[in-house]
């Protein structure tokens, strides 16, 4: 596995502090966070998913913990439109240049405007997808918000 990724450039260049850690990741998981997080060792709010939407047809992308669903409705409003609904995989894929199950809201191809649900501030930790699958970076959900220029709002 390739430990330099889009993603990890991108948070070198940032400037950002973040610990890099490997997992078995499984293809035929019906969760891939809450696989990760187990893989990992740790609880499932610690371990965010990066989803990506359409919000009024426009590429978002929403963060929260993998235990979680986004509520499509907050993460409408959160981004100032009307509706939001997920966004159809090889859309995601050929917008973020990362495969499903891979996808960091790091060193994507086309940055789109990033929510962070707010219940991922209370950890001193969090991990998020290094840009490959089975890869995981570990930093300040502090980072993570400001390297992202993201906003950060309750999505569940």
């Amino acid at each position: 596995m390739a430990k330099t990724t889009p993603a990890t450039l991108a948070l070198d260049k940032a400037g950002v502090a973040y610990e890099l850690h490997t997992y078995d990741y499984d293809p035929d998981a019906p969760r891939v966070g809450l696989q990760a997080a187990e893989s990992l060792g740790v609880s499932p709010d610690q371990v965010l998913k990066t989803l990506m939407a359409q919000v009024d047809g426009k590429p978002v992308c929403a963060i929260l913990a993998s235990d979680q669903e986004v509520a499509m409705k907050k993460l409408a409003v959160a981004t100032g439109g009307k509706s939001a609904q997920m966004m159809k995989p090889a859309d995601a894929e050929r917008i973020t240049g990362y495969r499903v199950g891979g996808v960091s809201p790091f060193g994507q191809k086309r940055a789109a405007p990033t929510v962070i649900d707010e219940a991922a501030l209370v950890h001193a930790k969090v991990f998020v997808n290094g840009g490959q699958r089975g890869l995981q970076v570990r930093l300040d959900p502090a980072d993570l918000v400001s390297a992202l220029g993201a906003k950060v709002a309750g999505l569940t």
